[in-house]
């Protein structure tokens, strides 16, 4: 990649980039270049885009039962179509068993200064399988078509890697995906690069040996040459099921790592307290910000993780979930395993989902040290009313939630992928975590199917309401209940856009 200049955009993008420069100046030149890329110049401009009409998401077979591929969903999202609220398109992928999760951009806000550049691809890197798929979501958005399939002997023979999670795309023009390790499924986190434009391979990002140990998500920032990842497991002690023996054992993830983002190598690790599972990890959508957060699964928190004053790095607990004490379960305590988390463009707002407790919630982080509960909202989860798992003391709650009941359809599982609305005032929520640990903790969402259900936010005072209104029932797809996943829109979002 080289310095920061090299990896911009051909024109324009430099000034989009220069170290230090204040974000007006940013603005200002982004949106004097004429005929400009893809995206928004600013997170703030970013806001004022247009409303949502479509949102595309991966649905899963894998562990279900069902001999069928996974599908790219296309969902109605907008409030005056006659289809609002539907699966309108499906685009099956032509193996099975890849475990589709998340998804990237061809392209996004990083490239806004270069007008050669436009977002037309949506990159679907496969978990399980290691495989790739590229879809062409520009030449008809409802109703996308496949575009490329790397397979995985390619990214193999020339990364030494596979299990593939997050996808971000660069603003050198290229793509880049994160590992959770190597071929044979041992714990590797490294880096593999795409041309943006012909999606060859080209290699790893890291230099040569440079992998961490575990890999997951990843968040880049180069106004401080920086990028941190996260970790989850090795493939081999995740992919079939949660065993609490791991955890003893050390095998799960705890550490961030730090990596020089011009020379590609990682300078420091943070292991984080009572952090356990780094998953989502967000820097502040300000390009000039220092800081982010990261949602710690089992750990049950939120870490803050900030800039020292000589270069180096540290993370600090900021937001504690209590676990609950049960009976009817695999463990006399339940975590509340926070799995998603995001961040409002504007960065005032942190989102996340507690998928086992069942409740979305919603963080003032006007003071990013002391984030300040101001919303919350329960979708299910292992808790409910009338289920098997009784709570013996709970720190937080009363009573037991009731069961969620949308459109007559009750919920199984609980919130766990979410995605924002430019505008920060709708929140759209599917409930399936990985297909192995859906079947495990929540056997109802394999038969019943999973669910996008939307929350409206309250981004005056604080506050999260469900929409009566809005249900998509997975559970009634042609080829049986499906598990759908995580949530783009055609126009990019809060967590897939990074701006310089």
């Amino acid at each position: 990649m080289g310095g920061l200049g090299a990896a911009a955009c051909k024109e324009g993008a430099l000034a989009l980039q220069s170290v230090g420069q204040p974000t007006s100046a940013i603005v200002s030149t982004a949106t004097k270049c004429g005929k400009c890329g893809p995206g928004y110049p600013s997170p703030l401009e970013a806001m004022k885009g247009p409303r949502e009409e479509l949102v595309y998401l991966p649905c899963i077979y894998r562990n279900t039962g069902i001999e069928a591929p996974d599908y790219l969903a296309t969902v109605d999202v907008n409030p005056k179509s006659p289809q609002y609220s539907q699966v309108i398109h499906r685009l099956p992928m032509p193996n099975l068993k890849d475990e589709l999760h998340h998804s990237g951009w061809n392209t996004c806000s990083s490239c806004f200064g270069d007008s050669t550049k436009s977002r037309t691809k949506l990159v679907l890197p496969s978990l399980i399988s290691s495989r790739v798929y590229v879809v062409d979501v520009a030449t008809e958005p409802r109703a996308p078509k496949l575009h490329k399939v790397i397979e995985p002997k390619e990214i193999h023979a020339k990364c030494d890697l596979g299990y593939l999670h997050t996808s971000h795309c660069l603003a050198s023009g290229e793509v880049m995906i994160s590992s959770l390790g190597d071929p044979k499924g041992n714990g590797k986190g490294g880096f593999v690069l795409l041309d943006g434009e012909t999606f060859e391979v080209k290699g790893t990002w890291e230099q040569p040996g440079g992998a961490a140990p575990m890999g997951y998500d990843f968040w880049y920032q180069p106004r401080h040459n920086v990028m941190i990842s996260t970790e989850w497991a090795a493939p081999n002690v995740l992919q079939d099921g949660f065993n609490p023996a791991d955890v003893e054992a050390g095998l799960y993830g705890q550490r961030l790592h730090v990596w020089d983002w011009q020379r590609r190598e990682r300078v420091q690790t943070l292991t984080m307290q009572d952090g356990l599972i780094p998953l989502e990890i967000r820097f502040l959508h300000n390009p000039a910000a220092d800081q982010g957060f990261v949602g710690c699964a089992l750990g049950s928190n939120i870490q803050r993780f900030y800039k020292n004053q000589g270069g180096t790095w540290s993370v600090e607990k900021v937001i504690q979930v209590p676990s609950k004490k049960v009976k009817g379960w695999i463990l006399p305590e339940m975590p509340s395993l926070i799995t998603d988390i995001l961040l409002s463009l504007d960065d005032r707002f942190l989102y996340f989902s507690n998928w086992l407790h069942g409740d979305l919630r919603q963080y003032d982080i006007s003071d990013p040290k002391r984030p300040r509960l101001v919303g919350q909202i329960f979708l299910g989860g292992s808790i409910v009313k009338g289920g098997p798992v009784q709570v013996l003391e709970d720190q937080e709650l009363k009573c037991q939630p009731e069961p969620l009941v949308v459109k007559g359809k009750q919920v199984a599982g609980g919130p766990q992928m979410i995605q924002l609305s430019l505008d920060g005032t709708r929140l759209y929520v599917t409930t399936s975590l990985y297909s192995a640990w859906d079947k495990q903790f929540y056997p109802d969402l394999i038969r019943e199917g999973s669910v996008m259900l939307q929350v409206d936010v309250d981004t005056v005072r604080g506050g999260l309401k469900l929409n009566p209104n809005f249900l998509v029932d997975f559970g009634k797809e042609p080829l049986g209940p499906a598990l759908a996943h995580e949530l783009r829109y055609p126009g990019g979002d809060c967590s897939s856009d990074i701006w310089l």
